[in-house]
């Protein structure tokens, strides 16, 4: 990365090519012409947190040449891809009107098995999901007039590019272009969520995040979801498989806008579920700022963790719809019991099809290939523990030691 960094700081000062900017007006202005589009003027505090979030980026992030690249091209796709729905919808009113119907929301912190719990329910072929290539390029360039998704190709370059970046969150989050993933993408695209956060040191941003109702933000996250089934051309007979850590944070404005949803409720140990949630962020910080502090880490998740599992619960209580709740542990220990309890739920057989596909994956995942990452609460300033879990990625049985250690294969990791 040094090589990387330095190469793109001499191209700068030579003259070969242009600083990125992360000016939030000159940025607006690059995706208006890059889009060749009228930004929206429907206001859902996306601009007010793209200026927090701008302000952040240059004041305290610290960003290396190469993380204030990667931040002028993340901010630049997601406010075009916003012009472009914005576009879209203005030109099709009937996508307002595309069912998601009882969508199963998958609630529960980053790092306790949100992900795992995904990826077996789209086992399912009842079932739908979000793949990987629609979370982060949810628009093909052209609509109706090209017989290729030229978003499959741009996930697979993404997924690349992840790879030949940070090879090492191939083990913490070991996905691919058409894997289920989480709706992350998305909620970018309304300036909104945690992608940011576990990306660059940005506190206002943060702040202005987590005091946000997000009524407005999740009625447009439920206009973007409207609009990949719209694409698709899907009838909406299936139920929505729906994954965002975020959702823990936001539960209230989530059952607010799917208020026919069914909640399945992942829960892990809170010392675990920091621990590997610091060790996550270092990782992404590490790859685009010059100085990141470790114990900020463990102490801002630490907040954050404790802030989520407090508005869940305030919001699951005041609520009526159907919910499970699943712990992290028991699903490593008995993953079908797991899932006939969820069925239970749903109200649903968990047929002998979908059991079957959800036994070749967990199979797999075990017998995946092993890259370690290793980090203890430790690193983070947090205090040790000696029964911190090894192998939680990898589905399989853990070992007790002071250090965690991630194994790659098809295992989720979140």
């Amino acid at each position: 990365m040094r090589i990387l960094d330095a190469a793109l700081d001499r191209a700068w000062q030579r003259g070969w090519s242009q600083r990125p900017t992360l000016d939030p007006d000159e940025l607006v202005h690059k995706a208006v012409q890059k889009a060749a589009l009228p930004i929206d003027r429907e206001e859902n505090g996306w601009r007010e947190r793209l200026a927090l979030l701008c302000s952040d980026l240059e004041s305290v992030a610290d960003l290396t040449p190469l993380g204030r690249t990667i931040a002028h091209g993340q901010l630049v796709a997601a406010l075009c891809n916003r012009i472009r729905f914005h576009a879209l919808w203005r030109r099709h009113s009937e996508i307002a009107e595309q069912p998601i119907t009882a969508p199963i929301i998958i609630v529960g912190q980053m790092r306790s098995g949100t992900t795992r719990m995904q990826r077996l329910l789209a086992c399912d072929p009842r079932l739908t999901f979000t793949r990987f290539f629609e979370s982060w390029n949810p628009l093909p360039r052209t609509i109706g007039r090209s017989w290729m998704d030229d978003r499959k190709l741009r996930g697979w370059l993404a997924m690349l590019s992840v790879r030949a970046l940070n090879p090492a969150f191939d083990a913490i989050h070991p996905t691919s272009w058409n894997a289920a993933d989480e709706e992350i993408g998305l909620q970018s695209v309304s300036i909104f969520g945690s992608a940011f956060e576990v990306q660059w040191r940005v506190p206002a941003y943060t702040a202005a995040v987590e005091a946000d109702d997000g009524i407005a933000t999740y009625a447009e996250f439920r206009r973007l979801l409207q609009t990949i089934a719209w694409l698709r051309r899907d009838d909406g007979t299936r139920p929505w498989i729906l994954k965002v850590p975020q959702f823990s944070q936001d539960l209230a404005a989530v059952l607010h806008t799917f208020p026919d949803a069914r909640l399945v409720c992942l829960s892990r140990d809170p010392q675990q579920v920091i621990a590997s949630s610091a060790s996550l962020v270092r990782n992404q910080m590490a790859i685009q700022s010059a100085s990141v502090d470790p114990e900020w880490i463990g102490r801002e998740w630490t907040r954050k963790v404790a802030l989520r599992d407090g508005r869940t619960a305030i919001a699951r209580a005041g609520s009526d719809v159907a919910q499970v709740d699943v712990a992290y542990a028991d699903v490593e220990r008995d993953w079908q019991g797991e899932m006939a309890r969820v069925y239970g739920m749903l109200g649903m057989p968990l047929s002998s099809t979908a059991l079957a596909r959800m036994g070749d994956y967990a199979g797999k995942s075990r017998m995946g290939r092993h890259a370690r990452h290793r980090y203890g609460a430790a690193d983070f300033g947090l205090a040790p523990r000696v029964d911190e879990l090894m192998g939680e990625d990898a589905g399989g049985p853990g070992r007790y030691l002071s250090t965690v250690q991630v194994h790659r294969g098809t295992a989720p990791a979140a």
